[in-house]
């Protein structure tokens, strides 16, 4: 059964380690912005984070898996997957320092 934000709000203490890979910044934004208080804040931040972890590559091998289990062809599983892609964050890949200022002065 899940937990009503009640609950969870109750039982904020549980919650207070820190979450490896939250950002600061973005915590305190959701609690700016949300109201949350910030235990609950990391937690919902840290779980939201955790679902979107796969890089682009990854989601296209999974996805496309899900999908031809599901009988879709190949066709209509790439405009899908690009119209998924438009809108899913996806992990970043590893920038070396090079990348970086590449990125940044061209």
């Amino acid at each position: 059964m899940l937990e009503s934000v009640e609950d969870v709000r109750r039982s904020d203490e549980r919650w207070e380690e820190p979450h490896i890979g939250v950002s600061e910044e973005l915590l305190r934004h959701v609690v700016r912005t949300t109201g949350l208080p910030p235990a609950l804040a990391r937690r919902v931040v840290s779980d939201v984070m955790g679902y979107f972890v796969e890089t682009a590559e990854e989601y296209v091998l999974r996805r496309h898996a899900e999908l031809r289990r599901d009988g879709l062809a190949n066709a209509k599983i790439w405009s899908l997957l690009r119209a998924e892609l438009d809108v899913r964050p996806v992990a970043a890949p590893p920038l070396s320092e090079r990348q970086l200022r590449r990125i940044v002065y061209g």
